[in-house]
């Protein structure tokens, strides 16, 4: 694989175990790579290795005053220096290849499971640490790869040194071969110390991330209420900790580093003791000495890659932790088996919601949570049961309400009570659109049936036509989504900031569209979604931040443009209310009610008690009051029945 071919195809499947078998993954996916790089490594290495054994002859034949033997030295480190020049290029080539090969097959998984999750992954993992992942973490991934194949090439190198000293003069080579594994390993002690710091400094910098992330994203609020400096402080703190903590780990491998200096120097002050009484005995030569010392000083830089594999792998271990949080997120755990987009009513088993195609349905939530749960799930993101149940969605609570006889939806006969239709062990039951359930869509068909818009919208930079260029049926035009949405004021003050443009589709929209009020952001994300016109929509919230005559003309553009269209609206307003064909009461994860919006208000308290704004002490003055004229009223009629019972006993 070279750099000129990225991306891949198919980044391919990733073992999401663990950290380590992620690894081990990665490597085995570039096993080509690795065997290149180790073999320029070794190529490296042994010419390296080859110097003290010409350096060696060099000596010996100026000793015995032999100039051919001199000159075939010479050329044989010019050889060796040759060797050595293309060998390192090379190895540094195929290395780095590696590191860019793998941090790029990494970040086109993220990126493929950022598709696939969508708005579900920062409600599953935080912001802060999806950017730590595709970031720092994906660097320290690529140089444990890179640096395997260095490793492996050092190993291999010192193997054969071993060997040939062992074997070209075993007085000293012997001694040489049984130090060096002890070297090697001397700071193995050491390295799970040393990784626990690594790992904590990883832990607190990923913190340190998260935090700068929200405090970036929430830089507009915090100043509206005075409260950067709060969050700076914050920020102040954490990243103190990461310094502390990095200094503690930079400690632990600044001794690991010592003790790999400090070893091998008492090896070659013995091999040099050793040697030289060897020499002045007469046991050996003087340019075989110079041959194992050289050898020995030399192994030294092979033994520095034992060190760095060590603290590569003590890094990239926690960063591919995380990046298998990540990867291993599931949209769903059943496989797809419908390709074509269903049509037909939307219906939420769990809580009875019924969404009746063609229709403006709204639904009124006490809870904002639930609201933004529900919505969720409406969108083919169905959480596990245990998830369900704790946030108050039991359930068998959507059969309950299909058959019961209490005046909510599933008494209507309009939820589907399809029974043969049971969920997977430990996961709520699917939406259905059309009696297909969404889990069983492919993820473009899904996204295609169904869009959802949260009550969050992000707008990414660009200009506005970029922004409403996404994939959509081509039946609404961006002039009439803009209309719907009511974003006449948006487009003049995008006139007036584009120095003299008469377009305002071509003005630039800053990141998240921080030049635009919370209003203006808001109608844009909307025009947006109108502009996809799916088969469903579901809208969370969509006028919270516009006044109440905008909102009126917004639900009534909605309306509009979607007739003959299944819309779900989430909200509370009894402008948007009045507008739908049908308003569905959720109450505790279950369906309690339904209908037109004045008749709840007059046939439902707790519907009323959502819209109105009624606190807990209204409710209870205004229901003692109802009690206290339910008594006037009975007292008055006894007493009238008392007084014509006197008269008839008189007149008898």
């Amino acid at each position: 694989m070279h750099i000129r071919d990225l991306p891949y195809a198919d980044p391919g499947d990733p073992d999401v175990r663990s950290g380590p078998r992620f690894l081990l993954w990665l490597g085995r996916n570039q096993i080509r790579g690795q065997l290149t790089s180790l073999a320029w490594g070794l190529l490296h290495q042994c010419s390296i290795a080859g110097l003290p054994l010409a350096v060696g002859f060099a000596v010996q034949a100026v000793v015995d005053r032999s100039g051919s033997r001199l000159a075939l030295s010479g050329g044989l480190i010019a050889v060796l220096g040759v060797l050595i020049a293309v060998g390192d290029t090379m190895l540094h080539r195929t290395a780095v290849t590696n590191w860019i090969t793998a941090a790029a097959r990494v970040q086109q998984l993220l990126a493929r499971k950022t598709a696939e999750l969508g708005a579900a992954l920062t409600r599953r993992v935080a912001a802060g640490e999806v950017v730590a992942v595709s970031t720092g973490d994906v660097e320290k991934i690529g140089w444990f790869v890179e640096a395997f194949s260095r490793f492996a090439a050092a190993a291999g190198a010192l193997v054969l040194i071993c060997v040939g000293l062992v074997l070209y003069l075993p007085s000293l080579g012997v001694l040489v071969a049984l130090a060096v594994p002890l070297l090697a390993l001397a700071v193995l002690p050491l390295l799970p110390r040393a990784t626990r710091r690594a790992d904590l400094q990883r832990e607190k910098a990923g913190k340190a991330t998260e935090l700068a992330s929200d405090t970036v994203a929430g830089l507009r609020v915090l100043r509206g209420i005075g409260g950067e400096e709060l969050f700076l402080g914050r920020y102040r703190r954490a990243s103190q900790e990461v310094r502390r903590a990095a200094v503690r780990s930079a400690q632990m491998w600044s001794l690991i580093s010592a003790i790999q200096v400090l070893l091998p120097g008492m090896l070659l002050i013995s091999l040099v003791v050793y040697g030289a009484t060897l020499a002045r005995e007469g046991r050996i030569e003087v340019g075989q000495l110079v041959t194992v010392y050289s050898a020995a000083t030399l192994m030294l830089f092979p033994l520095r890659h034992f060190e760095e594999i060590a603290m590569a792998y003590s890094f990239s271990r926690p960063s591919a932790k995380r990046a298998v949080r990540v990867l291993s997120l599931r949209r769903t755990a059943e496989p797809s088996t419908v390709d074509a987009v269903p049509s037909g009513d939307l219906y939420d088993p769990v809580t009875g919601l019924m969404a009746p195609s063609g229709l403006f349905t709204a639904v009124v939530c006490g809870d904002p949570d639930e609201a933004g749960r529900l919505a969720e799930r409406l969108g083919g993101h169905a959480g596990t049961a245990a998830e369900s149940c704790a946030q108050g969605d039991a359930p068998g609570v959507g059969a309950k309400a299909a058959g019961a006889d209490d005046g909510s939806e599933g008494a209507s006969g309009s939820g589907p009570a399809d029974g043969s239709r049971t969920a997977a062990p430990g996961r709520a039951p699917s939406v259905l659109l059309g009696g297909v359930p969404l889990d069983e869509l492919a993820l473009e068909a899904a996204r295609t049936a169904v869009l959802v818009q949260d009550k969050d919208p992000v707008l990414l930079s660009g200009t506005l036509r970029e922004l409403l260029d996404v994939p959509s049926s081509g039946r609404v035009t961006a002039e009439d989504a803009l209309s719907a949405a009511q974003c006449g004021d948006v487009l003049d003050a995008l006139t007036q900031a584009s120095a003299g443009a008469d377009d305002p589709m071509t003005t630039r929209i800053t990141e998240r569209g921080r030049s635009l009020s919370g209003g203006q952001r808001q109608r844009l994300a909307l025009a947006r979604s109108l502009v996809t016109d799916p088969e469903a929509l579901v809208l969370d919230e969509p006028t919270s931040a516009v006044d109440s005559h905008t909102e009126a003309r917004v639900a009534a553009g909605i309306k509009a443009l979607r007739t003959g269209r299944t819309t779900v609206v989430f909200a509370s307003s009894p402008l948007l209310l009045d507008l739908a064909d049908r308003v569905v009461l959720v109450h505790s994860g279950t369906v309690v009610a339904v209908g037109a919006h004045r008749e709840l208000l007059h046939t439902e308290p707790r519907y009323r008690a959502v819209v109105t704004r009624e606190t807990d002490d209204e409710i209870t003055d205004r229901t003692a009051s109802e009690e206290t004229t339910t008594v006037t009223t009975s007292t008055i009629d006894a007493i009238e029945e008392i007084k014509a019972i006197e008269e008839i006993e008189e007149r008898a």
